[in-house]
Formats: C-alpha cells, sequence, structure tokens
C-alpha cells in the first residue's frame, strides 16, 4: 500500500482508489465508504454519483483536463492527479488550473508515479497530499518538501515573483 503524506505529516489513508480493470473496463462504486473514482467513470454515473452517501473524489489522467469537472468542483473532497510516470509533467499543469482558474480548495492528491524529489514542485503547484511509491521512504520525502526555502517564480503557494517581493521589502 503506498504511503500518504498529507499537510507535511505521515497519515493512513482512508479513501479508496478505484482503477479500470485490465482491458479499460470501468470499475464498480461500493455501496458506501469514501472513494476516488476514474473520471470516466464519474462522467458515465454523475447523476447515481449525486446521491452517494460517503465523501467522493475523482481523479483526472495526465491527458484528462479540469474543464470536465469544472462545473462539479463543490462536490468533490479530493482531487487526484495522476502522474503515468516521473518523466510526464502535465499533472502540474492541471494542479495549477484546478488551484488558480477554478478556484478549487479541497485536498489536490497526486497519484502514480510521485517520487519524493517532485514533492517540493509539486507542492508549488498546489498538491497538499502525496501517494508516494511503495519504494519510497516518507521520512526522506517529507525533508523533500523542504529542499529550497524560496523560489524565484510565480507559484500557487506565492503569487509574486521574489524580485516583486523584494522591491516590495525595499531591498535591492
Amino acid at each position: 500500500m503506498a504511503t500518504l503524506i498529507k499537510e507535511r505529516r505521515i497519515v493512513a489513508d482512508t479513501w479508496r482508489l478505484l482503477s479500470r480493470g485490465p482491458k479499460g473496463e470501468l470499475p464498480e462504486a461500493p455501496a458506501r465508504g469514501d472513494v476516488i473514482v476514474p473520471l470516466a467513470l464519474w462522467l458515465a454515473n454523475r447523476e447515481s454519483f449525486l446521491a452517494y452517501p460517503g465523501k467522493l473524489g475523482v481523479w483526472l489522467d495526465a491527458s484528462e483536463g479540469p474543464e470536465a469537472i469544472a462545473g462539479d468542483l463543490q462536490r468533490f473532497a479530493l482531487i487526484a492527479v495522476n502522474f503515468p510516470k516521473f518523466g510526464d509533467g502535465r499533472g502540474y499543469s492541471i494542479a495549477r488550473l484546478l488551484r488558480e482558474r477554478y478556484g478549487y480548495r479541497g485536498e489536490l492528491r497526486a497519484i502514480g508515479d510521485v517520487l519524493h524529489d517532485h514533492l517540493h514542485f509539486m507542492k508549488q503547484c498546489g498538491f497538499d497530499a502525496f501517494s508516494l511509491r511503495d519504494d519510497q521512504d516518507a521520512q526522506e520525502a517529507l525533508s523533500a518538501l523542504d529542499t529550497f526555502s524560496d523560489g524565484y517564480q510565480t507559484s500557487v503557494l506565492r503569487p509574486v515573483p521574489l524580485f516583486r517581493r523584494r522591491l516590495a521589502a525595499g531591498k535591492p
């Protein structure tokens, strides 16, 4: 089972992540419990999910944009973004769109090929939970969140670039 880091702590994961079957078939949703469903399952069964008794989350693959759920964001306690391989950066853009364009404030979780040395950058894009691969050390991953003390660029956490922050503080 993957290790979950949420809000800078190692925590137990109470959510059940539903995945497609080996031939791409959509999974069945359980009768209750907190579930994270693939976007395709949400879109196919949206009306029945509106009455779901547990907490509901949706997961977006790297090839799926957040515009598909923009009108339903308030329904999701959690949105997971899948990183199919460590070199695929589309999930970073999805996270920034969810936070900055669509104003999503719930839990934003990175899933898939999540490596500890990417956590700092994922956090800058708005992720606040990380489901680590089984071969990743959770304590090492926590320390990776503090790899850099500041950044030049804007981010979800710091919408003003460093040079403007320094000018505002009266520093050259």
